[in-house]
């Protein structure tokens, strides 16, 4: 039989996710804090939007989280809980600490239920073809169980270990995505000082040994302050909160997420939280 699968979380990487399962025949629900949205997408894939987490859970199987932040994953885990059915499969693609993820996996173990933390990279685009890439911690037979629906919108699927595995990977994920950001921002900001063709510079680096997916995807556009196209800066800005805390905790050097923080923190003064994170070449430019 085909499992059912309910989606929570209807973003810009949430929406996109939620429609490749539906073109999988697995989605059978949706919810989002603004319920209209969920009603909206709902009418739009053929699917239920319960007005209830209550409902919702005794509907389905499986149930996927794409929500913002650890107090948003906890809550909607209390709400889900006690109406779950035992066996059913709770999957968070959120990004949060590996404690909310032990937090959330015991709560529902009491219900007999199996969670597995999920976070996800790939961007936008990475959601909207079906091509992310997906850390998973949890048990491997639950897994198993959940892999169809993984793959459902994900290139490549990687179980890193047990519970909070999956968080902890994403920590290691958004240090590199915000220390690239950085360099890319930086460097093409001095190109642009110095006079340099954008059409001749970006393909000429992208070939060599600077070459990267965040120059690739956004070179071009961050350099005709096109900031619409991606990862909200300030959604960046609260991964990286979560991540100095982790650093912290096991003693490593938070420098790169200290300057991201800081910067990023600058551009949501200014009022730029909801561009995507190549907006920092703001900063980078001459004053």
């Amino acid at each position: 039989m085909t499992v059912k699968v309910a989606f929570i979380g209807l973003g810009a990487m949430g929406a996109p996710m939620a429609g490749h399962l539906r073109a999988h025949g697995l989605l059978c629900a949706v919810a989002n804090r603004t319920h209209a949205k969920a009603v909206s997408l709902a009418a739009t894939l053929g699917v239920a939007a319960p007005a209830t987490l209550a409902e919702l859970a005794a509907e389905c199987d499986i149930v996927t989280l794409c929500v913002t932040a650890d107090a948003d994953v906890l809550a909607t885990v209390a709400a889900l809980a006690p109406h779950l059915k035992p066996g059913s499969i709770v999957i968070d693609h959120s990004t949060v600490a590996p404690n909310t993820a032990r937090r959330a996996a015991a709560r529902l173990a009491e219900v007999g239920v199996d969670f597995l933390d999920a976070p996800v990279s790939g961007g936008v685009e990475g959601a909207n073809n079906g091509k992310l890439s997906v850390m998973v911690g949890g048990e491997a037979d639950v897994l198993e169980r959940a892999r169809p629906v993984l793959e459902a919108y994900a290139l490549r699927v990687t179980h890193l270990g047990g519970i909070g595995a999956g968080q902890a990977t994403k920590a290691v994920n958004q240090v590199l995505v915000a220390g690239i950001a950085q360099a890319v921002c930086e460097g093409l900001a001095l190109g642009e000082a110095l006079g340099l063709d954008p059409q001749r510079l970006l393909p000429t680096l992208g070939a060599g040994a600077a070459g990267n997916w965040f120059l690739e995807k956004r070179g071009a556009s961050l350099l005709r302050n096109e900031f619409g196209v991606g990862f909200k800066l300030a959604l960046l800005h609260k991964d990286l909160a979560i991540v100095q805390g982790i650093a912290a905790q096991v003693g490593c050097s938070g420098r790169v997420i200290e300057q991201s923080l800081a910067d990023y923190a600058e551009l949501m003064r200014q009022g730029h939280g909801d561009d995507d994170i190549s907006a920092l070449i703001r900063l980078k430019r001459p004053a």
